[in-house]
């Protein structure tokens, strides 16, 4: 039965856990009938509210069952979300989040859910409309179930349905205004108790009242069928997020209330009396993604704010250290709740927040109200840390978690640059988060969403959008070129021949955008459109509005051209691979008349350094980074080049990378044979911890951003360069293993490879001689490197010594 092939199945747990990834070869799966056909559910909305206004609704529907099935397969969606509840138990969330013509949907197996008689069948979906954050792409309100055989047939959503439009809900500003920044993660909720129908996804609940819900004139359908657009539905193909229960750590102050000890850990209560203002600040110790949930009695009209944020501001609305409140004041994101004097009224928002500290403010009117707890549900994606490092010196084991922090933080059912401002999925932060992924989980669904969804994003003319899937398009063509090189990560690490040579067309695409917009006369980058973002280094322009673009943004930057360079070679192996030889050659070689025009006009022989632009006034580290990364400064010159970036004097005036582009920087010390700079290079994340952050910062102070992905790059780099594990051909058939220890003694690592484990311990000896063991997986061949001297590999464990 093909039900039983279904891309994700929810077991009798809430969430569905994170699968093996590797799996022996096996024959292809039949395709569900589902994902070829219209469906027979038709797509419901309420029978009087707009579709495209702000609205969240509840829908419900009673089956009778003769008794328990031992499987119950349904696939559901919705427009933007729904939470979804059987017999009163939350059992999903959705869909994960895409685009209206890669709409997802989830398969659902809800048998542990069921029983004989009579069975509840509630959906919360929500449709934010101007409230909705920008990741949110949409078409209209809409909510779907299908059941997938006869069986299930009976939950096909149609006028069988009951509808209810929760008038208790209205949206919170959160505007960039109010924060003096660039937050677009969606207003915030407000929650009236007294008008919200509590039990509604209960089996006694009493829905006489409500409406029958209404069908949409349209069908519900697979992606490519029928006449009109609306959803085109596919299967979700990443597993449900963790729910973990976290409680917070400690209340940091409280006026006008006493907080018990034992309130934190959900052992007390505490009453904040009649007209009474109170205002507590908690400190969840480390920053964190979760759903909040306050849970209160009696106190009727009592209001109450919850607000969060990464970190507390001075007056001069400075962070300084994250772990220091004293003169400073929470400024953030806020959702309010109203009580009604009901007992046990629990809110919980719409959508998860971000915060390290949560400030409740409370206002009681006639009658007290009591706080019976507030705690969080944490929320990401499920990656389950199968990767080790550890060293000498444990101050780099603190960078390891850090970083992983920073990464889990920005994933979810996309890959977020931030959680707490944009939770927007950036390409150039998406390449980086990626590759963690890939070595500190072996999980790459999230990975291949990822390259899938910036492939659809295409423009006409060719190039990506830079963040995807976002309502408010944006474009940046060196993003376009970082996706190119995300498919040779992939191609790299993967064995995926059918799904990387379906990216070959886009990326030709991309390159020849770029090329089309060479000078002809100079070979560098004449005048381009959009916006060329490099890295913060280059500060915000106002008088453009625009920021990050290194000089020579519209003709001759030497950074924009080399990094195109850098993407024809990326693009030329792949064409290689797949048996497109000449234009793998060509692109070679527009590489290097690249190269050569660069050198010609920027490279400055007196200072020993290439310039930003043919005036060889600016200089940056990110020109002589992508000159050493694409060659174009011969080998025998890249190891002086790199240590004089590396050391600038005062009189070079060198624009340094920040966080971000020093991930470019760690791939050419790698190349150049430098890597045992590399942990010298950690100074920054170290003054990071020092300064009280839990997850790596956005960019040098003031930073906007607590927590950014693209800052967590040294994860990868304990094992890529430190352990120095690195796939040797495509797929990552073989290993190639070239540790740079720097000045440790000893270290170990392991990380996962899609046929088992890669782990290596090493132990530096006398005379610069490396001992240890190397472990690698069945089948899997390497060789190990080591101060000018090799070792061939084989599979499973063995004894080095060099």
């Amino acid at each position: 039965m093909h039900r039983l092939l279904l891309p994700l199945l929810v077991t009798s747990s809430f969430f569905v856990q994170a699968q093996p990834v590797y799996q022996p070869p096996q024959p292809a799966a039949p395709v569900s009938k589902w994902q070829t056909t219209t469906w027979d559910a038709k797509w419901l909305i309420h029978p009087t509210a707009s579709a495209r206004q702000y609205g969240v609704y509840h829908f419900r529907k009673t089956i009778n069952l003769s008794q328990k099935p031992g499987t119950f397969i349904v696939h559901v969606s919705a427009d933007n979300r729904y939470r979804l509840f059987v017999n009163g138990k939350a059992v999903a969330l959705g869909p994960a989040r895409s685009d209206p013509q890669h709409w997802n949907y989830e398969t659902l197996d809800l048998a542990p859910f069921l029983q004989a008689g009579n069975n509840i069948l509630a959906a919360q979906v929500w449709h934010l409309g101007e409230s909705a954050p920008v990741s949110q792409m949409s078409y209209q309100l809409g909510f779907v179930m299908q059941g997938d055989g006869d069986a299930e047939k009976i939950v096909n959503t149609n006028g069988s349905w009951k509808v209810f439009q929760n008038p208790a809900y209205a949206p919170v500003k959160n505007d960039i205004a109010k924060l003096r920044t660039y937050i677009v993660v969606g207003d915030g909720d407000q929650v009236d108790a007294s008008l919200y129908p509590w039990g509604w996804e209960q089996a006694n609940f009493n829905d006489t009242t409500w409406p029958a819900a209404r069908q949409a004139w349209f069908s519900a359908k697979a992606r490519g069928l029928g006449s009109d657009g609306n959803w085109g539905l596919v299967p979700r193909t990443i597993p449900q997020m963790t729910s973990i229960p976290v409680n917070l750590a400690a209340v940091r102050r409280a006026d006008g209330v006493n907080v018990p000890p034992d309130f934190l850990t959900g052992k007390t209560t505490f009453v904040v009396p009649a007209k009474t203002k109170a205002t507590i600040l908690f400190d969840q110790a480390t920053l964190t993604n979760a759903y909040p949930e306050l849970t209160v009695s009696a106190g009727q009209a009592a209001s109450m704010t919850l607000t969060y944020a990464e970190s507390l501001v001075d007056a001069k609305d400075q962070k300084g250290n994250r772990n220091e409140i004293e003169g400073k004041q929470i400024k953030g994101f806020d959702d309010q709740f109203i009580a009604d004097g009901g007992q046990q009224r629990t809110f919980r928002p719409l959508w998860f927040r971000t915060y390290r500290y949560l400030q409740l403010t409370i206002q009681t009117a006639d009658e007290p109200l009591t706080i019976n707890r507030l705690r969080g549900d944490y929320s990401a994606y499920p990656f389950d840390q199968k990767a080790r490092f550890n060293a000498a010196d444990s101050s780099l084991v603190r960078v390891w978690d850090v970083g992983w922090r920073t990464a889990q933080l920005c994933a979810g059912e996309t890959y977020f640059d931030c959680p707490y401002y944009e939770q927007l999925q950036y390409v150039g932060d998406t390449r980086i988060q990626s590759l963690i992924s890939l070595y500190v989980t072996g999980d790459d669904r999230l990975m291949r969403k990822a390259i899938l969804e910036y492939d659809n994003s295409r423009l006409p003319e060719g190039l990506t959008q830079s963040r995807y899937p976002s309502a408010d398009q944006q474009v940046i063509p060196t993003f376009s070129l970082f996706w190119v090189c995300m498919v040779h990560d992939y191609w790299m690490h993967r064995r995926d021949d059918a799904f990387v040579s379906a990216r070959l067309d886009g990326i030709e695409r991309v390159l020849n955008w770029h090329e089309s917009r060479l000078d002809r006369t100079t070979g560098l980058n004449g005048p381009l459109s959009w916006w060329n973002f490099v890295d913060w280094s280059w500060p915000w322009n106002p008088a453009y509005n625009i920021g990050g673009v290194p000089d020579g943004g519209q003709g001759g930057s030497s950074v924009l051209t080399l990094q195109q360079a850098y993407t024809y070679l990326k693009a030329a192996d792949l064409f290689a691979h797949y048996g497109q030889n000449q234009k793998a050659e060509y692109y070679r070689e527009l590489a290097r008349r690249t190269n050569k025009a660069v050198m010609e006009r920027c490279w400055v022989p007196a200072r020993g350094l290439l310039a930003d632009t043919p005036e060889k006034k600016q200089f940056s580290q990110h020109a002589n980074i992508l000159a050493i990364l694409t060659n174009a400064i011969p080998a025998a010159q890249q190891r002086t080049v790199l240590a004089t970036i590396l050391r600038p004097t005062q009189a070079d005036s060198l624009r340094p990378a920040t966080y971000y582009f020093k991930f470019y920087l760690f791939q050419a010390l790698k190349k150049t044979g430098m890597g045992d700079e590399f942990i010298p290079q950690l100074k920054p994340w170290h003054t990071m911890i020092a300064n009280g952050l839990t997850t790596f910062a956005e960019q040098p102070e003031p930073t906007r951003s607590d927590c950014h992905a693209w800052s967590a790059s040294p994860v990868y780099e304990f094992l890529s360069t430190v352990c120095g594990i690195n796939p040797a051909e495509p797929g990552f058939r073989s290993v190639s293993i070239l540790p740079y220890l720097g000045t440790l003694p000893r270290v170990e690592g392991s990380m996962p490879h899609p046929a088992g484990t890669i782990a290596v311990k090493f132990e530096r000896g006398p005379g610069n001689t490396l001992k240890g063991e190397v472990t690698l997986p069945a089948g899997i061949p390497g060789t190990l490197r080591w101060q000018g001297r090799t070792q061939p590999l084989k599979p499973g464990k063995q004894t080095v010594s060099l």
